[in-house]
């Protein structure tokens, strides 16, 4: 399994694993842009669960979840989805201005804007709603995990969930535990991204965690070497769009 040999390269976490499911039915959602709307459909689709997608805008919802639709019917006349299965999709996915809604949620991942305090914000409401049990997971692809879940009533059960861009396409998923995070909370989160239909990188909550760690200086060379005149703007960008 892939989860194994990820687990293997991190001496610092405990090991234990078995392949059994995640227990997760049902995953709730907050933020219906880009990033929330991709997690929303590869749960529903690939995962088979049901979803509750949570914006404080109805036309934010109803947008996201047009574009899923019409990605899908791209799919369904490329072959590679049935009608049945978009129709299926789309019936699993239930929308909610209401926060509460999310009482409901076995997971809940938190795809806001990239800001800490607004992120804190939403971990402090939604720790009020969610169930006993229930993981609490941030999309964020830098801030670290410790300190949004200091905002939160149950630090053990929050964790990174780093979804890469667009998330029905792309494969991997960076999973980062806090300090506080529990080893059960880790292990179903890495349980569920398999049920996703990804795979697993496992970071210490770390700046920038391993995937950004790792783009930061291939972007800052870019820069260098326009400053050094090694290639004009557009040949640089070419380069690093269909290149390395």
């Amino acid at each position: 399994m892939m989860i194994s040999r990820v687990l293997s390269r991190v001496p610092a976490f405990s090991r234990s694993y078995s392949t059994t499911a995640s227990g997760i039915l049902t995953v709730g959602v907050v933020g219906a842009g880009q990033m929330g709307g991709g997690i929303a459909q590869v749960a529903a689709m690939v995962g088979k669960k049901n979803v509750i997608l949570v914006d404080s805008r109805q036309t934010q919802l109803d947008a996201s979840v047009s574009l899923m639709d019409k990605l899908m019917k791209k799919n369904v006349e490329k072959g590679k989805l049935t009608n049945e299965e978009r129709e299926a999709t789309l019936g699993r996915i239930q929308k909610a201005t209401d926060i509460s809604q999310l009482a409901q949620a076995d997971i809940i991942i938190e795809a806001a804007t990239e800001n800490e305090a607004l992120k804190k914000s939403i971990f402090k409401d939604i720790s009020n709603v969610a169930k006993a049990g229930a993981i609490l997971a941030t999309n964020t692809s830098s801030i670290s995990i410790t300190k949004i879940a200091a905002a939160s009533k149950t630090p053990e059960k929050v964790i990174g969930m780093h979804f890469m861009n667009p998330v029905p396409v792309m494969q991997l998923v960076e999973i980062i535990p806090g300090l506080q995070t529990s080893d059960e909370t880790r292990i179903t989160t890495l349980r569920l991204a398999e049920e996703l239909g990804k795979t697993c990188s496992l970071s210490q909550d770390m700046p920038g965690f391993i995937a950004n760690r790792l783009l930061m200086p291939y972007i800052n060379e870019a820069c260098q070497a326009l400053q050094e005149g090694i290639g004009s703007r557009e040949d640089i960008d070419k380069t690093m769009k269909l290149g390395p």
